[in-house]
Order: C-alpha cells, then structure tokens, then sequence
C-alpha cells in the first residue's frame, strides 16, 4: 500500500537542491517565512481533521501511476502549498480576496512557466505535469479556487507562446512567468455562451497617423475569472462581417487579441458576480465601449481571423487541467472525512466501521481513482501528440480530454457530497472545510463545458450517432 504514506511535508527532501529533469527549477527551496495566520493554523489543525499542507496526514491517492518527474512536482509543490493552510483559504473564500501571495509563491518556485519550453523561460515540461501541480494545489486544501487562481495564467501562456511572434513572446511571457503579470480569458458572452461562433464583441481596426492599426472594442463579456486582478487579457473579438453565414465564414471573424485591462481608460468596465463558492477568485461581466488598444498588431494574436482555431486548440488542454483540479478537490474532501469518521465514536466505536458510513465514502475513493487514470491517460496522449509536431488533434484525443473531465467532475462532486454527509453536521460547519469543497464542486460540473455537451460530443465523435446541436 504504498500510497498509504505521509505526505512529504516539512520532510528533508532527497538533496539541498529539489531536482526536477529540467535545470529550470534545480534551485534550493526558499526557506518558508510563516506568517501569524499560518502558524496558529497548524496548532489547530487536529480540531479540523488535518491538511495536506499543514499537518501531515495520508494521502488517500494511489500515485503509482504517475512519473517519477510527476511524483516529484507532486512533492515540491505540496512543500509550497505548506506555508497555506486551510485558514488562509477560508479566509480568501470568506472575504472574495484574491490570494495574491500564493500567486506570488507559485511564480517565485517557477511554477507558472511548467509547461511552456525552457527557450520561452519555462520549465519544459508537459500538460501532464501541470494537470499535477494544479490537482496538488487544489488537494493540499487550497481547492477549487486555490487552483484556479494559477489556472488561467498557465492556461493563456499556451496559445502566446504557440502563435505569439517571437517580440510578443519575448514582451509577455517572462512577465506571466515571474507572476509579474496575472492573466484572464476573455471568451464566453452573455447571448452565445458554448456557441462561440456567435460571439458579438467587436474589435474594430482603426488606421492611426504613425501608419499603424490601433484596436477599438465594443462588446460584453460574461464569467471572466481573476478580470479584477488581471494586467492583460487574452480576448477572442470579431474582427470580420457579422455573425451569419456558414461556420467557415464565422470562424474566420474571430481573431485573438492579448490586451492590456487598464480600468482607469475610458471605455473599460468590470461588474463582480457575487457566487456561491470559489469566491477567492473573482469572476465578473466585462464592458467595453470603443475600449481602444493602441498598439494593434502588438496585441493581434496570429492572423486576424485565426482566433477560433487557436483557441481550440487548447481547449483540449484546458479540460484535463479542469480534471486534475476537480481530483484535488476531491481528494481533499475525502482526506477530511476519513479523518474524522475513523475518529468519531458513537455507540462505542469510530463510525467508520458502519457500513453505511464507509461503504459511500470506498465508493467514492474509487471513482477518484478511476477518473484519475482517464485524466492522466488523456494528458499523455496530448503531450505525445504535441511532442510529434502534429496539427489538429485527432477526434478521439478530443473525446479522452472530455471525458476526463467529465468523469473527474462527477467523480469530485459524488467525494464531497459523501464528505458533508459522513460528517455529519461537522460536515455542515464551515470550521471543517469540507462544506467549502462541496460548493466549489459544482464549478467544474459545469464550467468550462457543461456535461451536457460533453455527452454530446461523445455521442457523435465516439458513438458515431448524429449531431443533435
């Protein structure tokens, strides 16, 4: 049962300096400064049923499968996680502050850059090894939302670094990199929504005196996380004729732009969304209004019209990064649970010995388990398929990314449902954290792609049956 062990936290890692395969992070750790918050979290841990980050307890997930190079991500990254425990997350969630000094954390260990080449300032590793640091942040009870506050600056660094020119990649991805920047995506519109070809935002080429383009924005956009703290925005804008035609014709009105967010210009407004979890990451509606980005081709990402072929190519990605969080945070509630119920006494024993106790909580380890192996299965295949240089994915890398996250999504909400409910109402108070879990699992259940058209997708890509939207 070797996945039965402590995690590795405060341990003496194997030498003075973490070795990863690439020379980017074979840096000594930073010695951890723990602020007042971090230190009273660890002496109280015990009366919360433990964290991952901040008192050592086991992991509940099988990391058998994974690479020695993902097993040592794993561990690094729980060393980060250390100086965060679950107070400082409750906090965040408490108050919708954005957890500026855990982005900080992530960018100075070199994290942000995990996927991106070493020639670009990256790590050089692949999507598999991000899927594990996000699932790592996400399980070390950061969350959902602990995530997510590094996702999008990952996720962006993609389509810049594959179709940037080499001035852009050179201008914007050390700053994303460093943390220097934070990044969100500017795609989803109130009236489209997974209709992307519909999109209305509209970036209107403007000549200038200099002899060249300036960039003036006018639309909506809905659901964009992190826009309250983000300096660029990766933004998907209609730059041809209108939003009729056939889907060739639509497809090239859509052009990528990388924009500076600057609220103090005229013509740029954002409006939080008040929600129900993950409120340590905004999410928000963007106005423009004739918002105008004076150096256009300094933001033009690719060609105009390229915009909807390069952003889907990395949705794929984005689906398995998804999964892998949606895993931490079930893990993390599940961690809580068995904690607690191998503890609770009632009627002269645990209440983890009653079947009706531990059977929902076995059930629900072993779809974690399962959809792990389809997550990390799918992020192999696209990291193989990148590695060879080849174009478009193929339709059935497209169905694994899917259903990985489809089944990872499903697989987290079933494991913190069955926490709150093993817990009882502990499960219920906010002090033991897994109620926290429970509200933010229902964010991968329908973001960035609802299951419903997940089933969609694989019922005509898979199943070969016709297209029903």
């Amino acid at each position: 049962m070797s996945f039965l062990k402590p995690f590795p936290v405060g341990a003496v890692v194997r030498s003075a300096a973490f070795r990863l395969t690439s020379a980017r992070l074979c840096r000594p750790l930073r010695k951890a400064v723990s602020p007042a918050w971090a230190v009273s979290g660890r002496r109280n841990m015990a009366s919360a049923g433990g964290s991952a980050a901040s008192d050592p307890r086991l992991s509940l997930m099988d990391a058998s499968c994974l690479s020695e190079t993902q097993r040592q991500v794993r561990e690094a990254v729980f060393r980060v996680c250390a100086d965060f425990p679950d107070e400082y997350w409750a906090e965040r969630d408490d108050t919708g502050t954005y957890p500026r000094d855990f982005h900080k954390a992530i960018a100075d260990a070199g994290y942000i850059g995990i996927a991106l080449p070493e020639e670009l300032g990256g790590v050089g590793l692949g999507l598999s090894e991000a899927v594990t640091m996000l699932q790592t942040i996400a399980e070390s009870g950061a969350g959902f939302a602990g995530a997510q506050s590094i996702h999008a600056n990952v996720y962006a660094t993609q389509p810049l670094s594959r179709f940037g020119t080499p001035a852009q990649r050179a201008a914007w991805l050390p700053k994303i990199i460093s943390g220097e920047w934070r990044t969100c995506f500017g795609v989803t519109e109130p009236d489209a929504g997974l209709d992307t070809r519909k999109l209305r935002t509209r970036a209107e080429r403007v000549e200038t005196p200099d002899g060249g383009f300036a960039y003036r924005i006018t639309g909506q956009k809905i659901w964009i996380s992190s826009a309250q703290v983000a300096d660029r925005m990766v933004l998907l804008a209609r730059t041809g004729p209108g939003d009729k035609g056939d889907a060739d014709k639509m497809d090239d009105a859509l052009t990528l732009l990388c924009i500076p967010l600057d609220t103090t210009k005229p013509g740029l407004s954002l409006q939080p969304i008040p929600k129900m979890g993950g409120r340590a990451v905004d999410a928000n509606e963007v106005f423009f209004d004739n918002y105008e980005v004076e150096d256009g081709a300094g933001a033009l990402v690719g060609a105009e019209g390229q915009g909807f072929r390069i952003v889907l190519h990395g949705l794929n990605a984005e689906r398995c990064l998804i999964g892998g969080e949606a895993l931490g945070l079930g893990y993390a509630a599940l961690r809580r649970a068995v904690a607690y119920v191998g503890e609770r006494v009632v009627f002269g024993k645990p209440v983890g010995a009653y079947q009706g106790v531990a059977h929902p909580l076995a059930e629900a380890w072993m779809a974690l388990e399962a959809a792990k192996l389809v997550v990390y299965s799918a992020a192999a295949q696209y990291d193989a398929h990148t590695a060879q240089g080849e174009g478009k994915l193929p339709a059935h890398l497209g169905v694994a990314c899917n259903m990985a996250k489809y089944l990872a999504a499903e697989a987290a909400f079933q494991a913190c449902e069955r926490s709150v409910l093993a817990m009882g109402g502990m499960g219920y108070a906010r002090a033991f954290h897994v109620e926290r879990y429970l509200r933010e699992s229902l964010v991968p259940r329908l973001a960035p792609v609802s299951r419903e058209m997940i089933r969609n997708f694989v019922a005509e890509k898979a199943l070969g049956l016709p297209k029903s939207y």
